[in-house]
């Protein structure tokens, strides 16, 4: 498929260098629309699964990605009110053979670095900042963006991959803002020689306890530790980065044990995001525009899967957009291979949150009593689905 414009990228995070990567490796020219005056990620860590790698290798920056993650050894699961390991999944050797990649961690902005000097590198894209992308209007033949700077840019398709509070989701599906979870999560970095030393593990460690919860993992070349804590306080506004004191922090873990509560006190520069998500909609394409990651299904963070899933999206995206001969069958395939995967996880995501979490009294100890008898063995049969894929599969 030859197309007279250049495809047209709105958002400038993971996600849509992903797919722009994905498109010029096909032969396709993009240029990529950023509201930002520069291209940058704020957060710190995320998780990525065997099937991040499988995306890496084949957006060609698997040599890139692979140098900057830390490989963790186990998904560590504990009792945040006894400080008693619950059960744990082995990483190792067994674990890669398995799905054929490893498990790591990485800091967002390494890994966003890493994507954006490969789109750098690459004549086929065009990187624009200060482009805000409000909407668009398309005819037969190519679709229009409108800039908040006024500027019409033509292209052959658009993707949208404006993230939670997409502009271009408000046109493709118009189903209202994003549904407020009421969690609350609270981000820091501790240097990892301020990190208590029993606790210095090669885990990924979740701390679960009553509608509350701790993360911990180490993160660039173990300079630091990714810590993330998150409490159900039914939170009623969406709030993103904002500045907060520990004190703030630890009303929501008075009831864990000091153990746990000692992990908390080491953070510094704490900041507060009010988790939201939506329910999985199949309404992703509208002519020549098409969603992408969390502007198509944004999930809450239980799963770790929110950029493993964007890059598979551009996976899928750039194949098909290589293997059709029009780009209403091309974008329909991806719409029907993408959404039953993506739906899952959104679903399993704030069922994981519920069950595994976030669970008190009864439910808690049936949460202990079911995970704690499983082997990773039986836990690599239950993620098989997940951690098996690439982006290509149905």
């Amino acid at each position: 498929m030859a197309f007279e414009h250049p495809v047209l990228v709105a958002g400038g995070g993971i996600g849509g260098l992903a797919v722009a990567l994905g498109l010029a490796q096909k032969g396709f020219r993009s240029i990529l629309l950023e509201k930002a005056s520069a291209l940058g990620e704020i957060g710190a860590g995320i998780q990525l699964g065997p099937n991040a790698f499988h995306a890496f290798d084949y957006l060609g920056i698997g040599q890139a990605a692979r140098g900057m993650a830390v490989y963790i050894d186990q998904l560590r699961l504990m009792d945040a009110l006894t400080a008693e390991e619950i059960t744990h999944v082995d990483l190792r050797e067994a674990f890669r053979a398995r799905f054929g990649n490893p498990y790591a961690v990485v800091h967002r902005g390494d890994l966003h670095g890493v994507f954006l000097k490969a789109c750098r590198e690459h004549a086929s894209i065009e990187l624009r900042v200060s482009s805000e992308v409000l909407g668009y209007d398309q005819d037969g033949a190519s679709v229009t963006v409108h800039l908040a700077s006024g500027e019409r840019v033509p292209g052959s398709l658009l993707i949208g991959a404006d993230g939670l509070w997409s502009n271009v989701r408000k046109q493709v599906a118009s189903d209202g803002p994003p549904r407020v979870s009421g969690h609350t999560t609270y981000r820091s970095v501790i240097p990892t020689e301020q990190m208590p030393e029993d606790l210095r593990w090669n885990a990924a460690t979740l701390w679960a306890g009553p509608k509350c919860h701790i993360v911990h993992y180490p993160l660039s070349g173990w300079k630091v530790f990714n810590l993330v804590v998150t409490c159900h306080n039914d939170a009623p506004e969406p709030v993103v980065g904002q500045p907060v004191s520990e004190a703030e922090v630890m009303q929501g873990f008075t009831h864990v044990h000091e153990r746990a509560q000692d992990i908390i006190r080491h953070g510094k520069n704490w900041r507060l995001w009010v988790l939201c998500d939506r329910d999985p909609v199949e309404r992703w394409i509208d002519g020549r525009v098409a969603l992408l990651g969390d502007a198509a299904h944004p999930m809450l963070q239980y799963f770790a899967q929110g950029a493993c899933q964007a890059m598979e999206d551009a996976v899928c995206l750039s194949h098909v957009l290589s293997q059709y001969d029009d780009y209403a069958t091309a974008l329909e395939r991806y719409r029907a291979q993408r959404f039953p995967r993506t739906a899952k996880v959104q679903l399993l995501s704030r069922a994981i949150g519920e069950h595994i979490y976030h669970p008190a009294g009864e439910h808690a100890r049936l949460r202990n009593a079911i995970m704690g008898a499983k082997t990773s063995e039986d836990y690599y049969r239950d993620l098989a689905w997940l951690y098996g894929g690439t982006g290509l599969g149905g």
